[in-house]
């Protein structure tokens, strides 16, 4: 019999993959170029040329027993020197070696944190909708989800309930921009007020509330916008990075977190992420990407392509009548569904071969994500399937 925790997160298992397995089936019955999936945040893009250069590179030049044996805890100091480095040189910071740790991805960087900081009981405030898997990160360590309801149709996070929502037993606050599934950026006016309630609650309880960003589509922002950096906006902030998406890295599970000196009890925060960098199971980041990546610090995210899916997308879906929010970064779509059931809606996408995840999957309901990081022609291809929808539900 399996632990009694894992039966929940058994039975509540992502639909994102989900539908991505199912994809897969339905591309041996139907054909592939007859299945438009749009499920799956996984990168189109391919990685830039100097990523496998530098993996060669270092394979070569470098000795074998450096390249795959262990390191400290936080990652080599070389590449953490260089990632702050750029990290200084591109945000005016002044981060140094002990305020970055390498991580296994964004996802295992957050489960570092949330490690560090949340004892039982503690809550974590999220902002809806969002990548649902904060549940589980913030189950497994006792930690209770305080959720924020969604805001149409700005998006935009509800301040005014984020504030009531807060207690005295907030310890962290989650918040990811460009949003997944949403596509929204939090103007840099939007961050200044949240560190402003944060700030307020922190002198009103006598407590340390920490603003944990969540960053993997920092470097995917369209029309000129920008993603204001939040360590100089709020001093409790802890940033977690990823180059999955910005290097269309997904399987390679490499990032780092930033803990800035600001932090109240910085010190204690970055030794406690350090061991649990360890006992988590990670040890430490995998030591080729580590030495890759920092190589790659200053590769410019490849962008052209996914604007001009959101582009292509965006125009023909809001021709044929669907309701959509115009995404400023990352590469999701999010449509208001034609009838109130999301699921049942994207189940009826199904029959025309359209793979959506429905909007109750990110705590965002009536709604669905569409991830446009696939290929242009499969968007146009697709456009006659998501014209036999709106058909279905009588648009225009």
């Amino acid at each position: 019999m399996i632990a009694k925790k894992m039966v929940s997160y058994v039975e509540g298992s992502s639909v994102i993959r989900a539908m991505f397995e199912e994809g897969k089936i339905m591309a041996q019955k139907f054909g592939a170029e007859n299945v438009y999936d749009f499920s799956l945040g996984n990168p189109s893009v391919e990685p830039p040329v100097k990523v496998k250069e530098s993996i060669i590179n270092v394979l070569q030049s470098e000795k074998p027993n450096f390249v795959h044996g262990y390191m400290n805890n936080s990652g080599y100091e070389s590449v953490r020197e260089k990632i702050a480095k750029h990290l200084n040189d591109t945000f005016g910071t002044n981060f140094g070696v002990k305020n970055i740790l390498m991580t296994v991805g964004a996802a295992g960087g957050l489960n570092v944190i949330l490690k560090a900081l949340i004892d039982p009981g503690d809550e974590v405030v999220v902002i809806a909708p969002y990548f649902v898997e904060y549940n589980n990160y913030i189950a497994n360590y006792e930690g209770t989800v305080v959720k924020v309801n969604p805001n149409p149709p700005t998006f935009l996070p509800n301040l005014e309930e984020m504030e009531k929502k807060i207690t005295a037993r907030t310890k962290a606050v989650i918040i990811n921009t460009p949003n997944n599934p949403t596509g929204v950026i939090y103007s840099e006016e939007v961050l200044k007020q949240m560190a402003e309630v944060l700030g307020k609650k922190q002198k009103e309880y006598g407590s340390s509330i920490y603003l944990i960003a969540d960053e993997p589509y920092r470097e995917l922002a369209f029309d000129g916008a920008e993603v204001p950096y939040l360590t100089k906006i709020y001093d409790n902030t802890i940033v977690g990075y990823s180059y999955s998406k910005s290097l269309s890295l997904p399987g390679e599970r490499i990032g780092y977190l930033v803990m800035p000196d600001e932090l109240d009890d910085a010190e204690n925060i970055q030794a406690a992420a350090n061991i649990a960098n360890r006992i988590l199971g990670f040890v430490n980041a995998p030591s080729l990407m580590q030495l890759a990546v920092a190589e790659c610090v200053d590769e410019k995210t490849n962008i052209e392509a996914y604007d001009a899916n959101r582009k292509l997308l965006y125009n023909s879906l809001t021709e044929m009548g669907f309701e959509v929010v115009k995404p400023e970064g990352a590469f999701y779509l999010w449509m208001k569904a034609c009838e109130e059931d999301d699921k049942a809606f994207a189940a009826k996408a199904k029959e025309f071969n359209l793979l959506l995840v429905p909007g109750s999957s990110f705590a965002g309901p009536g709604y669905v994500r569409i991830a446009y990081c696939v290929s242009y022609d499969m968007i146009e291809r697709s456009l006659a399937a998501f014209k036999k929808l709106a058909d279905a539900y009588n648009l225009k």
